[in-house]
């Protein structure tokens, strides 16, 4: 019957319908309080924690990342790319998220990106394409193992996430190997752009046009490389992210390991999650992380 409610509901009336489904601020009311609980903890981190920053991987002004060293040399590095529907938030929003990971021995990156609608979803996916090749060409000088890259996405950055791991890496680059990314952490995110183009409190900004939904839709491309990766939703999201999450998880359905339920959650407190080193999703990415980890043991010191 809900399916049917649902079914229903796009028909009559789908701009309305895709707008309160993917509008997730407006279902959150405290949502001001955790921006701001987020910009504080994550200026904490930068206070407290070596770090680099601002690190430019192109050269427009959105293209830099921010770099959180392990404590040993050589150690795997997870890349993490902030949502916010493509045209808000900031890396620096999220420096909260890699404690817990530097912490178990992984370095982070955190990556940014031109934001909307100063840039097209396919610029920004150049971008993030660009950082990811940016870093992996740059691995010795940062110290950590260019054969150990994961890449780790929330609500837009999942998306973003999953363009990675779909990439044909040595059409960007021969110098880059097809199985660039090892691994892929997917939450909350949105991988059938097509409910997007109807939603027009975000798409008045993107611009999404009809010729733009196969070219940008994860969810219906192969894979070159079939990674495996986790995927993720709230259990307080709407039944649109539900279904998204589904879709990816059926369609690359050879690299799924797991659905990682989070009750109790919404769209942003899934970000809390994953950085709580207590929490069980933070726990299913170290243990997708560690399978990367142990694929070659690292020969180098500890760092002084």
């Amino acid at each position: 019957m809900r399916l049917f409610t649902a079914a229903n509901a796009v028909m009559k009336n789908p701009a309305e319908y895709y707008s309160q489904q993917y509008n997730a601020r407006a279902a959150i009311p405290d949502h001001p309080y955790i921006f701001t609980r987020w910009v504080k903890e994550s200026a904490q981190v930068r206070r407290s924690r070596a770090g680099l920053y601002d690190l430019a991987y192109g050269e427009a002004a959105g293209e830099r990342l921010d770099f959180f060293p392990a404590s040993r040399g050589d150690a795997p590095l997870l890349v993490f790319i902030h949502g916010g529907w493509w045209r808000s938030l900031d890396k620096s929003d999220f420096s909260f998220v890699a404690p817990g990971f530097v912490r178990a021995g992984f370095n982070v990156a955190l990556t940014n990106y031109t934001l909307a609608p100063e840039a097209s979803i396919a610029e920004i996916v150049r971008q993030q394409l660009r950082a990811l090749a940016w870093l992996y060409r740059n691995a010795e000088k940062y110290d950590f193992d260019p054969d150990r890259i994961v890449v780790a996405g929330h609500s837009a950055g999942a998306h973003l996430a999953s363009m990675m791991m779909a990439a044909h890496w040595q059409v960007y680059g021969d110098d880059l190997p097809a199985d660039l990314v090892k691994g892929g952490i997917l939450m909350s995110g949105i991988y059938d752009l097509e409910p997007v183009r109807h939603a027009q409190f975000v798409n008045v900004d993107l611009g999404l046009a009809e010729e733009d939904i196969a070219p940008l839709s994860p969810a219906f491309m192969p894979r070159p490389h079939p990674a495996p990766f986790l995927t993720a939703v709230g259990e307080q999201e709407s039944d649109e992210f539900q279904r998204q999450r589904r879709l990816i998880a059926d369609h690359w359905k050879d690299g799924h390991q797991r659905a990682v339920p989070l009750p109790g959650h919404n769209h942003l407190t899934i970000c809390d999650a994953f950085a709580d080193p207590g929490h069980a999703l933070h726990q299913a990415a170290l243990a997708l992380l560690d399978t990367v980890k142990q694929a070659r043991v690292p020969d180098a010191a500890p760092r002084d």
